[in-house]
């Protein structure tokens, strides 16, 4: 295992100790579901070229949203990182500019998440909204 290796999982095992301590969930749960959500809408190009929606949103029950806004919210950023390196690791291509954007939601069941993507062009977190909201 390469040192590079190495380091990025101490990083995973330490962001999903952090997500468990933080949300009583797995982020493997949500990871896994965003990875399947990518790999579902990937579109063969060509020969070597695939493309993959480039917004995702991540709708948590309420609690789960609270308690992670309340201590400061880089969830998203540390999805779309797990997201880009799952992409990487595939040779996918983003349709524009990766951003997850992730949302408190009533209509997701107590302690559930909800995943879903497009493709946008020019999104940001900050300004991606899934329509209808």
């Amino acid at each position: 295992m390469s040192a590079l290796s190495a380091l990025e999982n101490a990083l995973e095992n330490r962001w999903e100790a952090l997500w468990r301590r933080l949300s009583g969930r797995e982020p493997a749960e949500i990871v896994d579901a965003l990875r399947r959500e990518c790999d579902s809408h990937a579109v063969v190009c060509r020969a070597g070229r695939v493309m993959v929606p480039n917004a995702y949103d991540v709708e948590l029950a309420g609690p789960v949203h609270e308690e992670l806004t309340r201590r400061g919210g880089r969830v998203g950023q540390a999805l779309v990182d797990r997201l880009a390196r799952h992409a990487a690791r595939h040779g996918y291509e983003w349709a524009g500019p990766l951003a997850v954007h992730v949302s408190r939601s009533s209509e997701v069941p107590n302690g559930r998440f909800r995943v879903a993507s497009s493709v946008m062009p020019h999104v940001s977190a900050a300004g991606f909204r899934r329509a209808g909201d």
